[in-house]
């Protein structure tokens, strides 16, 4: 593989040969960027890519590349990945950031990528990290250049490409998912830079517990560098030959932030798990995840948004106070505020889970928009037309309606829906808690109806 030449002098320094981006064994750098693997036998995790035989292996090894998408969590390994391309391909490898860098520099380094193709017929990797940071304007201006092959685009992202990524740039790219790293994963990557003197902390002589180790590979969330930034702060407080232990790691991790977005994937991730949950009769399951967003700061309005819906589309009428509960605890909420106001929203999704369910009311109204839609012209029957005025009167409106009030039973066998529409049965009840008293009513009043009829 031979070294790039400096053909480019406008383009960002970088150390010469094989695609190397920067010193990274430097002790001024992080000890995340300091253990950062250097090859795929040192890459924990991500097995299902980068295991024997699999797609991103065969693609680094046998130096046929096309753009991808990396997708994955934080610490998942996805600029390590990157980097690991761009020390085993013949390409010259770029690095962008959507964060810091903008549009203008992506026009430069594909001028120079025209240029470099042109010259050399050497193929440039750009990486352009955070890419979902780019609107959907913006990631336009890499299309054309995917397309044409001037570029070999790896992006990598923390959110949904479905969300977050235009379609035609996805239809250009494979989308390859990374998942969180294991705990032991982790734990093994704390335990190599423990030992590791070149790069490493082996230098320092540490006395680190088990329970410390524990602790970090659990509470890192399967982020490497989370867990490695930790052991390093953890490091420079005790100092050369000191013990690190759990209340220590505790101490240097800080509070664990719930990976949680308002805006992003996980958002719907979440809030789908809390729907469910309370679908499917799981009080615990509810709380666990109506927690999981309140800290993870989602608005408490929000979700009882979400618990009014849920009364409606999931328990209806086999629990009429569902709803009233629901609103109550959003009416106390906003009472309240935080963290009070909170219980009453816990005590909602608690009642709604353990509520009889019924989704009749939803399937229902969704049977009759339909239909509604599919007559929008259909008048409304005369006799059940209101007639305030004279001319009203004498069009016939209102004309043989029966008050239902003044007939056997409070009911009169009269038609309410449009003539070519007819009598049609959009809500079933199910039969089950309060719907199950509707059910009874409904065929006491079909019966009458019947008899009604038959004695006309």
């Amino acid at each position: 593989m031979s070294e790039e030449l400096d053909l480019f002098p406008g383009s960002k320094p970088r150390q010469r040969g094989r695609g190397r981006i920067a010193d990274e064994s430097s002790p001024a750098a992080p000890l995340a960027t300091r253990m950062r693997p250097r090859s795929l036998d040192e890459f924990l995790g991500q097995q299902h890519l980068v295991g024997p035989a699999r797609i991103l292996r065969e693609m680094i090894e046998h130096d046929d590349l096309q753009s991808l998408i990396f997708w994955g969590p934080p610490g998942s390994g996805k600029t390590t990945l990157a980097r690991i391309i761009a020390d085993r391909t013949n390409a010259a490898f770029v690095p962008f950031s959507a964060v810091t860098e903008g549009v203008p520099r992506v026009r430069q380094i594909i001028a120079e990528a025209e240029e470099r193709l042109n010259a050399t017929g050497r193929r440039t990797i750009l990486f352009c990290d955070e890419i979902h940071r780019f609107n959907r304007a913006q990631q336009d201006a890499f299309l054309p250049h995917v397309e044409a092959g001037t570029v070999i685009l790896i992006g990598a992202t923390t959110e949904n490409p479905s969300f977050e990524v235009n379609s035609a740039l996805l239809s250009r790219s494979r989308v390859l998912v990374l998942e969180p790293l294991s705990a032991e994963h982790v734990r093994t990557i704390c335990e190599r830079a423990l030992t590791d003197a070149e790069r490493g902390l082996g230098a320092e002589a540490l006395k680190v517990d088990e329970a410390a180790l524990d602790f970090l590979a659990e509470s890192a969330d399967g982020d490497a560098r989370r867990a490695l930034s930790a052991l390093e702060i953890a490091a420079s407080m005790v100092g050369k030959g000191g013990r690190v232990t759990a209340e220590l790691a505790a101490e240097a991790l800080q509070r664990r932030f719930a990976q949680y977005d308002k805006s992003g994937e996980e958002h719907y991730n979440l809030i789908s798990a809390l729907h469910k949950a309370v679908r499917g009769s799981d009080p615990d399951a509810a709380l666990y995840w109506l927690a999981r967003m309140l800290d993870g700061g989602e608005d408490p309005l929000y979700l009882a948004r979400r618990l009014v819906r849920m009364a409606s589309e999931d328990i209806g009428l086999a629990d009429p106070r569902a709803l009233s509960v629901a609103i109550a605890a959003r009416d106390a909420y906003h009472f309240l505020g935080s963290p009070e106001g909170e219980l009453a929203l816990a005590e909602a999704a608690v009642y709604l889970a353990t509520a009889p369910k019924s989704n009749r009311i939803y399937t229902a109204f969704g049977r009759a928009w339909r239909r509604a839609r599919e007559t929008p012209g259909e008048p409304v029957p005369l006799h059940i037309r209101n007639a305030p005025t004279r001319l009203m009167k004498d069009l016939g409106y209102g004309a043989d309606y029966r008050y239902d009030h003044d007939e056997p039973d409070a009911l009169a066998d009269q038609e309410y829906m449009p003539e070519s529409v007819g009598r049609q049965r959009f809500y079933e009840p199910s039969g089950r808690g309060f719907e199950a008293e509707i059910a009874k009513r409904l065929e006491y009043w079909a019966r009458k109806r019947a008899r009604k009829k038959e004695e006309r």
